[in-house]
């Protein structure tokens, strides 16, 4: 496991009670990235950048107390600033215009009147907030481009009838955009989590990887040689811990 925060950055099981229960900061976290989720693609973002948005503001509440500031301006910001650093930039026009729909459905369009200027002030002030504490470090590496050639390479492994029959590829990328509600981008290296989400599709299929038992090295090692068993078990706890604040959460 790489830890890249202070404390109980990124979440994990700390983020859970003596009961089991979620903690309040977890609820928060989960409901606001599901914003940012939701928002960036009424947006049109890319995948990319809607997963540095939601990376923005897991970091930035590792650095920041939750009570601090409010973390719906703190989301605006990010999917903002999230579309300079990837290359497709968004209009605070809209940012607030679906923020707003999503928050009042079926409102219309906020006029450009004062209150309109304020909120556009407050995203403008807040990235500037979210670059003075993040200390200007906002690129990452995300999973996906590792991903993408783990999938192709195991396409080839695998016998066709087993790969058509079954939707490992459309799952493991499910898989990975869903773990962007918790803080794993921040706590684990992109190819592990790469690796896991294909070991947690491969597993919910009874999929299986032809001749491992007689290699001499597990599959998921041939990708990633630093990769541990229990680094991937640890990640799909954290995974299966994000669906369960599913449905926890109303």
């Amino acid at each position: 496991m790489e830890a890249s925060g202070p404390g109980t950055c990124g979440g994990g099981a700390e983020t859970r009670g003596s009961e089991g229960r979620l903690a309040p900061e977890s609820r928060v976290h989960f409901r606001v990235t599901r914003f940012i989720m939701e928002a960036g693609v009424k947006l049109g973002m890319r995948s990319i950048p809607i997963a540095t948005a939601c990376t923005i503001y897991h970091k930035f509440f590792c650095e920041i107390n939750l009570d601090a500031y409010d973390p719906y301006l703190v989301a605006m910001s990010s999917l903002y600033l999230a579309g300079k650093v990837e290359e497709q930039h968004l209009r605070t026009r809209d940012i607030i215009n679906v923020s707003n729909r999503y928050f009042h459905p079926g409102s219309d369009p906020l006029e450009l009147d004062s209150r309109f200027w304020e909120i556009r002030d407050s995203i403008v002030q807040c990235e500037l907030l979210v670059l003075r504490v993040l200390r200007f470090q906002v690129s990452f590496q995300h999973p996906h481009k590792y991903l993408l050639h783990y999938l192709v390479s195991l396409k080839n492994w695998l016998n066709r009838y087993s790969w058509q029959r079954t939707p490992v590829s459309v799952t493991a990328w499910a898989l990975l955009q869903d773990s962007y509600h918790g803080g794993l981008c921040l706590r684990f290296r992109a190819q592990h989590i790469a690796v896991a989400v294909i070991h947690l599709a491969l597993q919910a299929y009874g999929v299986e990887v032809p001749a491992e038992a007689e290699a001499e090295k597990p599959w998921w090692q041939v990708f990633s040689e630093d990769l541990t068993k229990p680094t991937i078990d640890n990640i799909v706890s954290d995974l299966i811990q994000i669906y369960t604040m599913d449905t926890e959460i109303p």
